[in-house]
C-alpha cells in the first residue's frame, strides 16, 4: 500500500476522546511530552463520555437493591438499566443471563464453579492465563497452539470427538489474541462445539472493544469480558449468556443478595433458599459504578459505529506493521501469518535488544507505554519464541540485564482513542532505538530495566 493510499485512509474516523490525551510525562534526556498510550491490551484509557456519564451519577449515588429512599431506588434503576444496555451490546438471546463481575478472570473462575462435575473442559494452550487456568479443578484437555485457523477447528474436533465418556463438554476460547491480536474462527469453533454435544464460552476480552461481539450471530453459550478493556475503569467485568449451569451451581459468593430467603433450623443451622437470578452470583453490595461505566461504553462503542472504529484501527495497523516491517532486526510474531485480519494488538522482539530494555527506553526517552514480557500468555509466547526459559517477575518478567538475548517480547496495542501521533512517534522510536541505541544508561531493579538515575 502506498503512502497516499494510507493517508486517504486517515479520514475515515477521528479518535475517540478518552481521558490522559492531554496527560505529558518527563523525559530522561529533558524536557516533556505527550504521553502516547500504547498498552490497550492490559487497560484502555476511559472514554471521555464513560468519565463525563459517571461523574454526573456520581452525587446520586446510593446502594443497589432493597433501599426505599430515592437515591437507593435510582441506583437499582441505573444498575439494572445497565444491564439490559450490555445484553443488547452483546446481542443476547431471550432467557440468557448478564452477570457483573470483577473481570474476564472473575467470569471465568464463576463460570469454572458452575460447570458440571463430570464435564470436560478443551481450552488451546495459546489462552490466556485468564482462560487457560481457571478449570483446574476440572477434568481439561489442553490443545495444542494451531497454525491456521481451520486446523484450530480440526484440533477441536478430533478432541471432542474422541473424549470418553462422550459426557457434558465446554470449549473455552479466545476472540482475539492478547499477543499477536489475530482473530479466531470463533463461529466455526461454536459450531464444532455444538456438532459434537459441547457448549462454548467466549473471552471476548480483546474482542469487545474492537469489533461487534454477539451471542446469538456467533452462537456461543457465553462470553466473558472486562469493563476496563473496554474504557471503562472502575473494576467491574460481565459474564453473559446461558442461565441453566449458572441457576443449578452453588453461588460463587454467598451473602447478601444471592439469598432470596433464609431461616434458622431447630438444629441450630440455616436453609438457605438462593436466587434464580443474576442476582444468585451477585453476593454483597454490588459495583454500580462499574456496571453503569460498562453499559456507558457500549453505548458510546454502538453509537461511534464498529464499522467506522474497525476502519480506522485497521489503518494504524497498516501504519504500525510496515513501519516495523522497515525495520529487519524487529520479528512480529503471529500464529496465523501476517494475512490473518487483527485488532490493534502486535507483540514483537528485536534483534539484539532485551525487550525489557527497549520497553524502557521507548518510556524514559520517547514517552511512550508499552507492554513487555509473557503478556499473562506464557505458553503462547513461549511456543512463538521457540523458548522453554524459565522466567519471573509479574506476566514473566525476566531478570535480565540490558543487551542479553531477550526471553520475552514487547507488545504495543491501541484503539478507538489513539491518535495518528502516537503511532507514528512510535515508529520512528523504533528506528531511532535500533539504528542508533539508548541515549542513556539503564540498570535492571526488580527484574527490570529501569533509567540509571
Amino acid at each position: 500500500m502506498s503512502v497516499s493510499t494510507i493517508a486517504a485512509d486517515q479520514s475515515v474516523c477521528a479518535p475517540l476522546p478518552v481521558l490522559g490525551r492531554d496527560v505529558t510525562v518527563p523525559l530522561v534526556t529533558g524536557g516533556e511530552v505527550a504521553y502516547a498510550a500504547l498498552d490497550y491490551a492490559a487497560s484502555a484509557p476511559a472514554l471521555q463520555r464513560v468519565w463525563d456519564d459517571v461523574a454526573a451519577y456520581a452525587p446520586y449515588y446510593g446502594s443497589v437493591h432493597r433501599g426505599a429512599g430515592y437515591l437507593s431506588q435510582l441506583s437499582t434503576d441505573l444498575f439494572e438499566n445497565a444491564r439490559r444496555t450490555v445484553a443488547e451490546f452483546l446481542g443476547c438471546r431471550a432467557g440468557d443471563q448478564v452477570v457483573f463481575t470483577r473481570s474476564t478472570t472473575d467470569s471465568l473462575n464463576l463460570l469454572a464453579r458452575a460447570i458440571p462435575a463430570d464435564c470436560r473442559v478443551f481450552v488451546f494452550e495459546t489462552e490466556h492465563h485468564a482462560s487457560l487456568l481457571p478449570w483446574r479443578d476440572a477434568q481439561v484437555t489442553y490443545l495444542d497452539a494451531p497454525r491456521t485457523p481451520e486446523q484450530a477447528v480440526a484440533i477441536l474436533e478430533r478432541a471432542l470427538a474422541d473424549r470418553e465418556p462422550h459426557g457434558p463438554a465446554l470449549v473455552c476460547v479466545t476472540g482475539a489474541s492478547n499477543v499477536t491480536g489475530e482473530l479466531w474462527p470463533v463461529r466455526e469453533l461454536a459450531a464444532a462445539a455444538h456438532a459434537h454435544g459441547a457448549r462454548i464460552v467466549l473471552d471476548a476480552a480483546q474482542l469487545a472493544p474492537h469489533h461487534p461481539v454477539s451471542v446469538t450471530d456467533l452462537d456461543v453459550d457465553w462470553v466473558a469480558f472486562s469493563g476496563h478493556k473496554l474504557y471503562a475503569p472502575f473494576g467491574s467485568g460481565v459474564l453473559a449468556g446461558r442461565a441453566d449451569w449458572l441457576r443449578r451451581a452453588e453461588p460463587y459468593l454467598a451473602g447478601g443478595g444471592a439469598s432470596r430467603r433464609v431461616t434458622r433450623r431447630t438444629d441450630g443451622g440455616v436453609d438457605v433458599e438462593w436466587h434464580d437470578s443474576a442476582a444468585r452470583h451477585e453476593a454483597g453490595s454490588p459495583n454500580v459504578i462499574g456496571a453503569y461505566s460498562i453499559a456507558s461504553a457500549c453505548k458510546a462503542l454502538t453509537e461511534a459505529g464498529f464499522d467506522t472504529l474497525v476502519a480506522r484501527e485497521r489503518y494504524l495497523i497498516r501504519k504500525v506493521r510496515e513501519g516495523l516491517a522497515g525495520v529487519p532486526e524487529v520479528k512480529i510474531l503471529s500464529l496465523f501469518g501476517d494475512d490473518a485480519p487483527r485488532v490493534g494488538v502486535i507483540s514483537f522482539v528485536v534483534e539484539g535488544w532485551n525487550s525489557s530494555h527497549f520497553a524502557a527506553a521507548l518510556s524514559a526517552e520517547y514517552g511512550i507505554g508499552v507492554r513487555d514480557g509473557l503478556f499473562c500468555a506464557h505458553p503462547l509466547v513461549r511456543t512463538l519464541l521457540g523458548s522453554d526459559a524459565q522466567t519471573q517477575g509479574e506476566c514473566g518478567a525476566p531478570e535480565a540485564a540490558p543487551g542479553e538475548k531477550s526471553l520475552n517480547a514487547i507488545r504495543v496495542s491501541f484503539g478507538a482513542g489513539t491518535p495518528d501521533e502516537h503511532v507514528e512517534r512510535f515508529v520512528t522510536a523504533v528506528r531511532e532505538l535500533v539504528r542508533d541505541g539508548a541515549k542513556w544508561q539503564y540498570r535492571t531493579e526488580d527484574g527490570r530495566c529501569v533509567p540509571a538515575v
